[in-house]
């Protein structure tokens, strides 16, 4: 088995933080914070707190159907996105990791024609992505074990 990343919950968070002050550093402002499900509604929420922002929207995107498994392409999933909800708005788009770049790049240019402005986030971004985020937490070539999709059955464990 190829080597992983494990990102923690503690790592989490500082990185959150830190991502959070490099958005306050560059100057820009978010009225909204965009999740893409499932892994960037994590992100969303820790940048949504840290930046003080009230304004939480999620896009459902399926892409990933296994670890280095994808379909050709990325759908969007129901709910959809009311593009009026974002009209104007500077909108901080957010998800787990920017592998191949074409979930970002789909959102990106979804949102593109309605909010002011975007700008993306995200915890990881590998080489081979087609899309460079606004702001990274690392940047990485392994396969990623996130902590809330590293689930176990833990039936059989005693305190």
């Amino acid at each position: 088995m190829a080597e992983r990343e494990v990102l923690t919950w503690e790592s989490f968070g500082a990185v959150s933080e830190r991502m959070a002050a490099d958005i306050r550093a560059d100057g820009f402002v978010p009225d909204a914070v965009l999740g893409i499900a499932r892994g960037g509604l994590f992100l969303a929420g820790a940048l949504a707190y840290s930046l003080g922002i009230k304004s939480v929207f999620l896009i459902n995107v399926e892409f990933y159907t296994g670890v280095d498994a994808r379909l050709r392409e990325p759908i969007i999933l129901p709910p959809q996105l009311q593009m009026g909800d974002i009209a104007d708005m500077n909108l901080l788009i957010a998800d787990d990791v920017a592998d191949t770049g074409a979930t970002l790049e789909v959102v990106r240019d979804l949102c593109l024609n309605h909010a002011r402005r975007t700008r993306s986030a995200v915890l990881y971004e590998k080489p081979i992505s087609t899309v460079r985020a606004d702001y990274v937490g690392a940047r990485t070539d392994r396969w990623i074990v996130f902590p809330w999709s590293d689930v176990r059955d833990r039936a059989g464990e005693t305190a």
